[in-house]
């Protein structure tokens, strides 16, 4: 099949799932299969386009225009990669949005979010298709904007709304540093066609080369969801439908990685040490506290958000380690730090998409999203239970699933920093291993929390009691990113020798060769250390029968809980959220800053109490340390303006008058 047709073709899909959106919006149930079926037939020919060129050459359309107008697509394997990436995603949010949209029939407009759901996958392809600046700024705008109206599709509630508000400050004060970072390129470039700014770094001055790294850095940081410019995500993804907080987090992000790559290896060149050095700080601090502020949220979809910002922090570990390797003349251990953060981000698509749409199974069965008003969910709903299980085991690096893959390779990348001949960067980056290792044990302890007090015990209140399993469509979109996280965990050998194919031509070398061989994954040089999920995946199904021999061999013995010497056990004394992380908190007390309060009402003597009430909450540090002192500078700043405002019309036309004034006297002195 011609590739320029199968392109068009994903396009047009996407674009009749919107229209018949709009057309069919009047019946739920047609529209609901109109929408969906549209994107999931779009994202089959996505990933089969993708597979196409990530095996092929680079895909081009060239639209005439104007030298700054000049649109186009220019789709090479970094392209084709993400929107694999973005189409295996999107096809099980598909299959999982019919019966997750049952929830809003009668409710709200389905036809409404069916066409902003087309239209947002759509934007998202375009954003790794362009191959201008400013065709890229306009769909990457187009993306903001449509994602900003998926988030306040709850409108009526005024969190949402908040929710909103926050995110598109955010992402338009992102797409403001974007913009400056790609004039600075352009201006050395003479054109806006992203072609032109390929090493374009060897072409600008030493402080306009930092200039636009740190722009760029800023401006798909935002997106990203660095800290601390994360504080959109615990507001955005929660407001959300679930199957639209499963693609921002899966893949939205992801776009920002996309271009970080571009500017950073591609135009740039990746060869200041000073910026992979930033790059490595952001990363583990947004990996360590996204996953320390996870650890002490109890709703569930806030929890998940602050583990999109861990697993962006591990994902730039990656890059910023492979940014220290370039500028140390190693591209080989450049391609394997490279690797492991592409790795990483594909895996966290698969995991973290199937978490959301776990969560918005809870949410759509319960009705609610507090972790403590769930228990015993498992015997309700045993695949969303299993399911979410396997997400949680991914998302905690436990071999042979895919999060432990790409999890040990960054290990082994920041290991590999013993090459370089800068003792002080081999030491940050080596302490950057330990920063990873804590991340990853402090991940593990939240799913078991997660898991453990929403599925296991016994139901605490009545949303626990009524549940009951979801909808097959539901279980199906699970189903098929479970076995993705499968997948991409026992054949590490394969997909590291794709993710070969897409790193080589931007770090300038392969090494495929060098860490495959068999059904084993190793590092360079020439397996300096090598392990294989396939194997341990056949050893775990070998012994997987001994425990139920074990069960059914009659040594075993059962006993009553033990209820703290009650005769039976109830919901009240089982161990909940808030005391499974109070260690930690106690443990961290001076970052998570916690605050107590105890309300008690007592009887005619105060050794008897009558009621108890007990409060706590952390504090949020960025938003009381950093965004409210600049929000409250900043109108403060504007209100002392308002003597300018005085609603007299012949005011108006002095300021008018005295404008022309200076400007004429510049353009008489030369100065214009």
């Amino acid at each position: 099949m011609d590739l320029t047709y199968l392109f068009l073709g994903i396009v047009f899909t996407y674009l009749i799932g919107a229209v018949l959106s709009v057309v069919l919006h009047r019946n739920d149930r047609f529209v609901t299969y109109a929408s969906f079926i549209s994107s999931f037939i779009a994202s089959v020919l996505g990933i089969i386009f993708s597979f196409s060129v990530m095996f092929g050459d680079t895909f081009v359309i060239d639209i005439p225009g104007s030298s700054i107008l000049q649109f186009g697509v220019s789709i090479d394997k970094l392209s084709a990669f993400f929107i694999m990436v973005i189409s295996i995603t999107s096809l099980a949010v598909s299959i999982y949005s019919i019966g997750y949209m049952t929830e809003y029939f009668g409710k709200k407009d389905i036809g409404y979010l069916g066409f902003l759901f087309n239209m947002f996958i759509l934007s998202m392809i375009l954003v790794v298709s362009a191959s201008n600046a400013v065709m890229f700024i306009i769909v990457w705008e187009l993306m903001s904007v449509i994602s900003y109206f998926l988030v306040i599709y709850e409108h009526e509630k005024p969190e949402t709304r908040k929710a909103g508000l926050i995110y598109i400050i955010m992402t338009h004060v992102g797409t403001g540093f974007i913009i400056l970072s790609f004039l600075i390129m352009a201006s050395a470039s003479g054109s806006f066609d992203f072609g032109s700014f390929q090493g374009i770094g060897g072409q600008l001055s030493p402080a306009l080369k930092d200039m636009a790294f740190l722009f760029a850095l800023l401006g798909f940081g935002t997106k990203a969801g660095i800290v601390p410019l994360h504080i959109w995500l615990p507001y955005a993804h929660p407001a959300a439908p679930s199957n639209v907080s499963a693609l921002m987090s899966g893949v939205m992000i992801k776009t920002a990685i996309y271009m970080m790559v571009r500017v950073f290896f591609e135009f740039l060149g990746a060869d200041v040490l000073w910026w992979g050095i930033l790059l490595l700080v952001v990363a583990c601090i947004s990996s360590l506290l996204g996953v320390m502020y996870a650890l002490m949220e109890h709703d569930i979809k806030r929890l998940l958000a602050y583990h999109s910002v861990e697993n962006i922090g591990i994902i730039l570990i990656g890059l910023s380690v492979s940014m220290i390797f370039m500028s140390a003349g190693q591209p080989e251990l450049a391609a394997f730090g490279l690797i492991a953060g592409l790795y990483h981000l594909i895996n966290h698509a698969m995991f973290k998409s199937l978490l959301f749409m776990g969560a918005g199974s809870i949410i759509f069965s319960t009705h609610t999203r507090d972790i403590e008003s769930l228990g015993g969910l498992i015997k309700k709903m045993p695949w969303t239970a299993f399911f979410f299980l396997i997400g949680s085991i991914s998302i905690s690096a436990l071999p042979p699933f895919n999060g432990f893959v790409s999890e040990w390779l960054t290990f082994h990348a920041q290991l590999l920093s013993t090459n370089l001949s800068n003792n002080l960067v081999t030491v940050l980056v080596l302490g950057s291993g330990a920063a990873l290792a804590l991340t990853s044990a402090l991940a593990a302890a939240c799913f078991v929390k997660a898991f453990g007090i929403s599925f296991l015990a016994l139901p605490r209140t009545e949303h626990a009691m009524n549940a009951k399993e979801v909808p097959k469509t539901m279980l199906a979109g699970m189903g098929i990113l479970s076995f993705m996280c499968i997948l991409l965990g026992i054949l590490a050998f394969h997909v590291a020798g794709i993710l070969d194919s897409v790193s080589a031509p931007i770090v300038g070398t392969g090494i495929a060769s060098t860490i495959t061989s068999g059904l084993t994954i190793g590092t360079v040089p020439s397996f300096a250390g090598s392990i294989s999920t396939t194997w341990i995946a056949l050893l775990l199904i070998l012994f997987m029968p001994l425990p139920i021999i074990l069960l059914r061999s009659g040594i075993t013995s059962k006993y009553e809980t033990w209820g703290c010497g009650q005769p039976f056990s109830t919901a009240r004394n089982e161990y909940t959220a808030t005391a499974f992380s109070k260690p930690i908190r106690k443990w961290l007390g001076n970052i998570y800053r916690p605050h107590r309060e105890i309300h008690a009402t007592y009887a005619n003597s105060h050794f008897f109490k009558t009621s108890f009430k007990f409060e706590s909450h952390i504090e949020e540090v960025f938003e009381q340390y950093l965004y409210e002192p600049f929000i409250e500078l900043t109108l403060a700043v504007s209100r002392s303006f308002r003597v300018i405002q005085t609603g007299s019309i012949h005011a108006y036309l002095a300021y008018i008058f005295a404008v022309l004034v200076i400007l004429l006297i510049s353009i008489i002195t030369g100065g214009i």
